[in-house]
C-alpha cells in the first residue's frame, strides 16, 4: 500500500517598521529560503517581485520568474514519521504596506500560514498581531497558525521576550516557535510541527490555531497519490 502524499497551502506573512517609520525585513522571506534549499543570504532583497520555486528532497529543482506576482512561490516536502508525506505550497508574501491590499488573494484557501516577527524589534511583534487577527477575521476558521520569532541568533539585541510572544501565542491558540534562518535553528522544527497539526483525514470540526473554537471544516489538504492515480488512468487534464 503506497504512503499518503499531502498537499497543503501556506502562507508566510509579517513585517516591520523602525523608528523611522521605514519598512524593514522580519526574514520571512530568508526563513523560507533556509527551509526550502538550506541556503542563506546576508543580503537577500525584500519580496517585491515574484519568483516559482520547485524543490523536493532530491537536488533537481526548476526555477521561473513570474515578474507580475508580489510574492515568491516554493514548494518544499515534509515527512512525518508515518510514512505520510506533506507537500507545502507556500506563498511568501510582500510585506510592503502597499500590498497589503493583495494580501487576501495569498491566504485565501491556505490550510496554515506562518507569521513572522523579529525578536531585536518589539514593534514587529505588533505588526504580526495585525497579521493573525486578519487571518482569525477572513481565512478560513480552520487554518493552523504558527508566530515565528526570527533572528534568534541576535539574542543580545533582544527586545521580544519569549514569555511575552508565548503568551500571547497560548491566549490566540497558535503555534509558537524561535527560528535563525542564519544559522537554521528551528527552521524545519517549525514546518514540521505545521506538518503534524494538519489534518491527514477529515479535519476534525475544530481545531487550534485561529483562536476560534466551532470552526467548520470539511477542508483538507490534496491526496497526490488519488490524483496521481486520476492522471494515469485517462488523458484528461488535472491542471
Amino acid at each position: 500500500m503506497s504512503k499518503q502524499q499531502l498537499q497543503f497551502k501556506l502562507v508566510l506573512l509579517g513585517k516591520k517598521k523602525d523608528q523611522y517609520h521605514r519598512e524593514s525585513a522580519v526574514g520571512k522571506s530568508s526563513l523560507v529560503l533556509r527551509f526550502v534549499k538550506d541556503q542563506f543570504d546576508d543580503y537577500r532583497e525584500s519580496t517585491i517581485g515574484g519568483s516559482f520555486s520547485l524543490l523536493r528532497l532530491s537536488p533537481r529543482w526548476t526555477r521561473l520568474t513570474l515578474s507580475t506576482l508580489t510574492a515568491a512561490f516554493l514548494t518544499q516536502t515534509v515527512n512525518l514519521e508515518d510514512g505520510t508525506t506533506v507537500k507545502f505550497e507556500i506563498w511568501d508574501t510582500a510585506g510592503q504596506e502597499r500590498y497589503k491590499s493583495l494580501a487576501p488573494m495569498y491566504y485565501r484557501n491556505a490550510n496554515c500560514a506562518v507569521v513572522v516577527y523579529d525578536i531585536t524589534q518589539s514593534a514587529s511583534l505588533e505588526k504580526a498581531r495585525n497579521w493573525i487577527r486578519e487571518l482569525q477575521r477572513q481565512a478560513d476558521p480552520s487554518i493552523v497558525i504558527a508566530l515565528c520569532g526570527n533572528k534568534s541568533d541576535l539574542a543580545a539585541r533582544r527586545q521580544v521576550t519569549q514569555e511575552e510572544a508565548q503568551k500571547y501565542a497560548q491566549e490566540e491558540g497558535l503555534m509558537w516557535a524561535e527560528t535563525s534562518a542564519k544559522t537554521g535553528e528551528g527552521v524545519t522544527d517549525i514546518f514540521t510541527r505545521i506538518a503534524k497539526k494538519l489534518p491527514t483525514t477529515a479535519p476534525p470540526s475544530s481545531r487550534g490555531g485561529a483562536g476560534r473554537a466551532g470552526a467548520a471544516g470539511d477542508r483538507k489538504g490534496v491526496d497526490l497519490n488519488k490524483q496521481q492515480r486520476s492522471t494515469s488512468s485517462g488523458d484528461q487534464c488535472n491542471c
